[in-house]
């Protein structure tokens, strides 16, 4: 599959109920600001499709500047020759994204480029995309590539040169029951280092499962692969809303890490299954992350690398129920 393959929409000739959605996160690093820029486009169950634009600003020196904001729009497209997605009046391509709207006080512009990446990254097991398991499936066409360009919120305009972007595409009928993503390309003194986790928890017959943790880490170089089953039944994940833990293992490497921050750095976002149930996600753009790397040698694992980035990692937590410690709430705009 192609890097613009796996953005190409999936659910125009589903009959069924769902949600797709592409999200773009990155940071300014002479403000530390981090964003989460979302095209969805939902078709629920009984009614009408719609498409929504999302943007959230994190801002580490004030709180008080940090927003979530999405619209709804009647008006949106898609096309596969090349890759486009259109909702009112902005555009998201396989190299590139521009557009504009307003809500809840906030007037948002962006015009933004990137060179797609050489090869897309599949974040569940190869079985799961040749087979369609899962009532969500995700895979990121472009997960670590230099960004040239702006946005201006607000008036104040923000000139990006080569930041570092992570671009997904998620395709499903049904969220998890809850889940933790993390997303980190920025490490420090690790160029070209990134870490992508995902570990949903499924509801059946009215019983939670353990976390599925799938995750894989590109380092000098080399991709390492931790989202296999037979990685899966090792791995491991616990999480709050503001702090999560994880390990994962593979025959010679190891993975210890953690992921942090404060409620005031985080937006809790709505979220809806076709049908029409909600859930809520707690998100932030500027959190800390810690790795530990760890090679298997005849006497046993010996660290070989420790990684960290402060104010750069990406991650979220979805449940059922929001967090009343996470008082900033991405305001919906109908």
């Amino acid at each position: 599959m192609t890097t613009e393959a796996a953005n190409l929409r999936r659910g125009i000739d589903d009959p069924r109920g769902t949600y797709e959605v592409w999200y773009l996160t990155f940071n300014h690093a002479p403000t530390g600001q981090g964003f989460w820029l979302r095209f969805v486009i939902e078709q629920p169950d009984h009614g009408p499709g719609r498409g929504e634009l999302w943007l959230a600003r994190f801002d580490p020196k004030d709180p008080r500047r940090t927003f979530g904001v999405h619209r709804r729009f009647s008006k949106y497209g898609s096309s596969d020759a090349p890759f486009w997605i259109s909702i009112g009046t902005s555009e998201l391509a396989h190299d590139r994204s521009r557009g504009d709207f307003e809500g809840d006080g906030h007037t948002i512009e962006w015009n933004l480029r990137w060179q797609p990446a050489a090869r897309s990254l599949p974040l569940m097991p190869d079985l799961a995309y040749t087979f369609g398991i899962g009532e969500t499936q995700v895979t990121s066409p472009n997960p670590q590539v230099p960004m040239t360009g702006f946005l201006v919120i607000d008036g104040e305009r923000l000139e990006f040169e080569r930041a570092m972007l992570g671009q997904t595409h998620v395709f499903g009928t049904r969220h998890a029951h809850s889940w933790v993503w993390a997303h980190c390309a920025d490490f420090e003194d690790a160029p070209g280092a990134h870490l992508e986790l995902i570990a949903p928890r499924l509801n059946r017959r009215g019983v939670t499962l353990p976390p599925l943790v799938m995750m894989t880490l590109d380092l000098d170089g080399t991709r390492h692969h931790f989202n296999q089953f037979r990685h899966i039944v090792r791995n491991r994940a616990t999480w709050s809303t503001t702090h999560v833990e994880f390990s994962a293992r593979s025959a010679l490497w190891k993975l210890d890490g953690e992921l942090s921050c404060t409620p005031e750095q985080m937006v809790n976002a709505p979220y809806y299954d076709p049908d029409g149930t909600q859930l809520y996600c707690a998100n932030t753009e500027i959190g800390d992350a810690r790795v530990t790397v760890s090679r298997w040698t005849p006497l046993g694992w010996h660290e070989v690398r420790l990684l960290e980035s402060h104010g750069r990692a990406h991650f979220e937590v979805g449940s059922r129920e929001p967090d009343p410690a996470v008082t900033r709430a991405h305001v919906t705009i109908e």
